[in-house]
């Protein structure tokens, strides 16, 4: 029987999810939680721009809460421990791209709400939870005696349709203050950390290792069109965020981002160089190891903002993990206590 999945929330992430999980052969939607109420009602497949699928909408939490379902794919924007926690009690498991990718002490109430419902939660995604960590690790087993590994993520944020999302949590188009000062670097903290912490403590890095933290900016230098709208001279119009671990004074693991509205008309003036658009993975040891990850980013802006390839990427790691995560053991999963994930062929192909 196919495994019964709710999908809470219905953004971008939420509604590429509602679409791998309708062509998924194991899994069936049955509930979806939304957040709007001009989205309440409406049926999951339309909210997915796909054809209805006969599932309905609502805004009303203990009505999903109430649904016989094994799993929740859990992605609003920001998480919300005490959400999730009810959502496991209610013995569902739960798949999310927000976090828990590997908790610490921290999570201590969710970890009890996983034992008192009998549940899973897993952490996972794209960056953090899959460049950032899972592959790093499997690619890490062609190698001896690391020394170093990097992930990098150099991406277009003018592809990405969230407008809101990038002025006013983001700082995109604000003073250098305003992003030096916002929410961004610590709602990113909280996932590449864990990652950070992942690699270090399954390559065996020493487990004292200090993690260090930069946020660097570029300001447009002339009026830069963005479909957010115009990013005026001196406003911020590209950021990077690097996470370093550090054994004594080496650099043992970097994560980062370089996420830009554009390459022109940028001071600093960075750019993606003539390899564009790209995840890098690299690795040193015997041998080392460097991999180039293409097709997450959309070719044009315009491409992006109807389909976004790396959003629907991450959805699709949500979705393809849920057999597993449901098969497991209760308490907070990650990557080394699952199988395999993979995911399946196309219907018109089986």
């Amino acid at each position: 029987m196919a495994l019964r999945v709710i999908q809470w929330a219905t953004g971008g992430v939420g509604a590429a999810a509602i679409r791998a999980v309708v062509q998924h052969p194991d899994l069936e939607l049955v509930g979806c939680w939304v957040h709007s109420s001009d989205k309440d009602g409406r049926d999951a497949g339309e909210l997915a721009e796909i054809e209805p699928i006969g599932v309905l909408a609502t805004a009303d939490v203990e009505e999903v809460l109430a649904l016989d379902a094994d799993a929740v794919i859990y992605s609003p924007l920001l998480p919300n421990p005490v959400e999730v926690e009810r959502i496991l009690r209610s013995g569902k498991n739960v798949v999310t791209p927000v976090g828990w990718f590997y908790p610490s002490d921290r999570d201590a109430g969710v970890a009890q709400a996983c034992a008192d419902g009998g549940v899973t939660l897993h952490g996972t995604g794209i960056n953090p939870g899959g460049t950032t960590d899972i592959h790093p690790l499997v690619f890490s087993a062609m190698s001896s005696a690391l020394t170093f590994v990097r992930t990098e993520e150099f991406s277009d944020m003018r592809t990405y349709n969230a407008p809101d999302v990038l002025r006013w949590v983001m700082a995109f188009g604000g003073t250098p203050e305003d992003a030096k000062n916002g929410p961004m670097l610590k709602l990113l903290s909280g996932g590449f950390k864990q990652s950070l912490r992942l690699c270090l403590d399954v390559l065996g890095f020493a487990g004292d290792a200090e993690i260090r933290t930069t946020h660097d900016v570029a300001v447009a230098t002339a009026p830069i069109d963005t479909p957010m709208g115009e990013i005026a001279p001196g406003a911020v119009a590209a950021q990077r965020f690097q996470w370093d671990a550090v054994v004594g004074e080496q650099t043992v693991i970097t994560l980062a981002v370089n996420w830009l509205m554009g390459e022109h008309h940028l001071d600093p003036p960075w750019e993606f160089g003539p390899e564009g658009e790209r995840y890098e993975i690299e690795l040193r040891g015997d041998p080392d190891t460097f991999i180039t990850i293409r097709g997450w980013q959309p070719e044009t802006v315009a491409a992006g903002l109807i389909r976004n390839p790396g959003i629907t990427a991450t959805a699709n790691h949500c979705v393809n993990s849920i057999p597993a995560v449901c098969a497991a053991a209760p308490g907070i999963a990650t990557y080394v206590d699952l199988p395999l994930i993979a995911g399946r062929a196309h219907p018109d192909l089986r």
